[in-house]
């Protein structure tokens, strides 16, 4: 067990490490484009680690400085030049999904391995719809289902297809967008609800021929040129956990530098705006690809409020979060349209609920059919709770283990956990971030 001491104040400013999101498509498009590209502010994280590294064996020249986090990468163009490969995705679900859409157009065979939580993620979301733009790809059948490991083979040609998402996901969307650039004629993608768009903003940079009219994007066959350099802001994701903890603790200030205010990203922020949040954007840049800000974030009684399955896929990775927020929130909290959370590295629904009960808070789970007629799931809270002494189990997920210490430290409480290494997934500087706010 390992154990993370209380806070004594929280009046400081901090800097967040680079956007995970925007850090996996920079190594992509700059892989697959002309000339050199100079990435700056790259989130080193095992995930991100694990997409620069497959594209390094597909024979990308990549130089890579952990101190400075620069990138320094020399397009191949769309086409790399490798031998048939065996590549490890680990356990990154955007590595294998976005690498996918690249991989089926390649002229060579390439096998995609995993480590363990994600050979447990569905794959017939991209593997289907690139079978029907003619790639040569399957995954490991079970049911109806396929999961990795995935094999691709090359074909002659891929052919672009109008696509309508059965879920809202970047990942899903990103993987197409990037079989798309090698198709021939036009590739365009519905979503049921806006979803991130990194991919669609970091594509126009590079050159490519992508339209977006809300939630209809569609591109064609196209050369990517590398801007020559690119500039990632703090990941909004992971600065979340601190506008959480600044938000719940008494007599909290805290100014977070340089965050991503990508709109996509900001559905987390509504929400806590309806609950009564008190924050605000300084020094707001929005002359860049990816607008980004610093956010002011002071202490507050939050009240509890309902949120739609519309604004799930904007905020999919703070759900966690919220729920302790939830937790802790005067009233009732209802968040419908979690389907998704059950298919992440764990099924966050379950992880959540187990120790935020074992905490001793009202959390109920329930099932319904949403808007589509499809089986979904719900969960209510009714707040707030006094949290009782309990240890936290990760269930080995990186998001799981921050949310609910972020709930404990908040109470002036001692956060006692079974594993903190799954934590370097995603945020491998989040304690070292925790022990800057005594400063």
């Amino acid at each position: 067990m390992f154990k993370i001491r209380p806070l004594k104040k929280i009046r400081t400013s901090l800097e967040i490490g680079g956007d995970k999101s925007i850090s996996h498509r920079a190594i992509i498009l700059s892989s697959i484009s002309q000339g050199k590209t100079e990435i700056n502010n790259f989130l080193h994280s095992e995930d991100t680690l694990a997409t620069l590294q497959a594209f390094q064996n597909l024979g990308v020249n990549i130089k890579y400085n952990d101190f400075q986090k620069k990138v320094s990468v020399e397009g191949k163009g769309k086409y790399l030049n490798s031998k048939n490969i065996t590549l490890q995705m680990k356990n990154s679900g955007t590595t294998i999904r976005l690498i996918s859409g690249v991989l089926s157009a390649q002229k060579f065979s390439s096998t995609l391995q995993t480590y363990s939580s994600l050979k447990r993620r569905p794959m017939l979301r991209i593997t289907q719809p690139l079978r029907q733009m003619g790639a040569d790809i399957k995954g490991r059948k079970k049911g109806v289902e396929e999961y990795p490991p995935l094999k691709i083979k090359p074909v002659d040609f891929l052919k672009g297809i109008e696509y309508r998402l059965a879920v809202p996901s970047a990942q899903v969307k990103s993987c197409l967008l990037l079989a798309g650039l090698f198709a021939q004629g036009k590739t365009s993608i519905i979503e049921p609800y806006q979803s991130r768009d990194h991919t669609e903003r970091m594509l126009k940079i590079f050159g490519a021929k992508i339209r977006v009219n809300r939630r209809l994007i569609s591109i064609e066959d196209s050369q990517l040129q590398g801007p020559s350099e690119i500039f990632i802001p703090s990941d909004f994701s992971s600065a979340s956990f601190f506008i959480a903890l600044a938000t719940l603790t008494k007599g909290a200030r805290l100014l977070l530098k340089k965050v991503s205010i990508n709109p996509t990203r900001l559905g987390f922020l509504r929400v806590l705006r309806r609950m009564g949040a008190k924050f605000r954007f300084i020094n707001i840049n929005k002359n860049y690809f990816e607008p980004y800000a610093d956010i002011l974030v002071e202490h507050c009684q939050l009240r509890g409020t309902k949120i739609k399955e519309g604004e799930i896929p904007l905020m999919i990775d703070e759900l966690p979060l919220l729920f302790v927020l939830a937790c802790l929130a005067k009233g009732k909290t209802q968040i419908l349209g979690l389907k998704e959370l059950k298919v992440k590295e764990t099924d966050r629904i379950k992880s959540m609920e187990y120790n935020l009960k074992k905490m001793g808070a009202k959390f109920s789970v329930k099932e319904y059919l949403n808007p589509q007629k499809e089986k979904d799931w719900k969960v209510e809270i009714e707040g707030p709770a006094k949290f009782k002494d309990a240890s936290i189990k990760s269930f080995s997920d990186h998001r799981t283990a921050m949310s609910l210490i972020i709930g404990r430290l908040s109470l002036g409480r001692e956060a006692v956990i079974d594993d903190i290494a799954c934590i370097d997934k995603s945020f491998p500087e989040f304690l070292i971030t925790l022990r800057k706010l005594d400063k």
